[in-house]
């Protein structure tokens, strides 16, 4: 759980470098309405605190050659927490694997994979996923098309939320 508390410039902060990672601490300060030396500052301490993982390009999977998108729902024959844990590892380890989130309900994983053919994901579905330990059943649904794929938060809910309790 993050230490730092947020203020009002620092939740901007965050909201400008959503939307454009690249900008110029210049740029960034100029839009928050504060100088550049204490906007770095408030830069690097939300980064050291973990509000700010990292900084990536958006780069299009299609134009690289990744044609196939699919979600794999996953159950395993056991829930402990040391299989939960390993399924997570071997997870990691797999290029295809891009996100891999622990549901509560009738799965217990949702993998989002990409390939760049059927023919590539459907090798790794057999030979690496439904054969890896602790792995009970895998279901996929192959995207057809993305309608939306907004990154981060949405922040000017939790502004609508902050001013209704102050």
């Amino acid at each position: 759980m993050p230490q730092t508390k947020l203020d009002p410039i620092d939740r901007r902060i965050l909201a400008e470098l959503q939307g454009d990672g690249r900008m110029t601490n210049v740029e960034l300060a100029k839009r928050v309405g504060i100088s550049a030396p204490p906007c770095l500052r408030r830069v690097r301490t939300l980064e050291e605190a973990g509000y700010i993982r990292g900084y990536h390009a958006d780069v299009d999977p299609r134009m690289l050659g990744f044609e196939v998108q699919v979600f794999a729902m996953v159950g395993l024959h056991s829930q402990a927490e040391s299989d939960l844990v390993a399924f997570e590892e071997v997870c990691r380890s797999w290029p295809l694997v891009r996100e891999c989130h622990m549901l509560n309900g009738e799965i217990d994983f949702i993998l989002k994979c990409v390939a760049p053919d059927l023919s590539t994901f459907q090798s790794f579905l057999t030979g690496q996923l439904t054969a890896a330990p602790n792995v009970a059943n895998v279901r996929t649904s192959l995207v057809i098309r993305g309608s939306k794929d907004a990154p981060g938060v949405p922040f000017d809910v939790m502004e609508e939320r902050l001013s209704q309790t102050a």
